[in-house]
C-alpha cells in the first residue's frame, strides 16, 4: 500500500497564468489514472486540444468557460464536466479570481495534442522526462 501526500510534488508552470501539481501518474506506480490540480489566473486557461482518454475536470473554486468542440458552458466550483476522449476541449477562467481545478484522466500519463499540433505532448511518464 502506497500513500501519497498531496504536496509531496512540487507545482509546475505550464503556461502564463497557470500553475500545475501532478497528484497522482505513472510516476508514483499508477496504472490507469493520472491526477492532477490547477491554479489559473483570470484570462489564463487552456487552449483547445484532446487527450486518447476521456478527461473529467472538477472546478473547486472560482469558474470557467468550457467547451467541446463548438459547444461552450460555464462550470462553476462543485461542478464538473466529463470530456469524451478524443474530442477537442478546452476552458478559460471567465471569473475575476483565481481558478482552482482537479483534472482526471483514464490514463497514468498526461497525453494531449493541441489543436492543429502533429505531435503529441506527453508528461508525468516515469520512461521519459517532462515536455512543456
Amino acid at each position: 500500500m502506497k500513500v501519497i501526500g498531496i504536496g509531496d510534488r512540487p507545482s509546475e508552470h505550464w503556461r502564463p497564468g497557470v500553475e500545475t501539481r501532478m497528484v497522482v501518474s505513472a510516476i508514483q506506480g499508477a496504472a490507469q489514472l493520472c491526477i492532477f490540480e490547477q491554479w489559473v489566473a483570470p484570462a489564463a486557461g487552456a487552449p483547445s486540444h484532446s487527450h486518447p482518454v476521456e478527461e473529467v475536470l472538477m472546478v473547486l473554486d472560482g469558474e470557467a468557460e468550457m467547451w467541446i468542440d463548438e459547444q461552450r458552458k460555464i462550470v462553476s466550483a462543485g461542478q464538473s464536466l466529463i470530456v469524451p476522449a478524443g474530442r477537442l476541449h478546452g476552458f478559460l477562467n471567465s471569473g475575476n479570481a483565481t481558478l482552482h481545478i482537479h483534472a482526471v484522466l483514464a490514463s497514468p500519463i498526461f497525453e494531449a495534442t493541441p489543436e492543429g499540433a502533429a505531435e503529441m505532448v506527453r508528461r508525468w511518464d516515469n520512461r521519459s522526462p517532462p515536455s512543456s
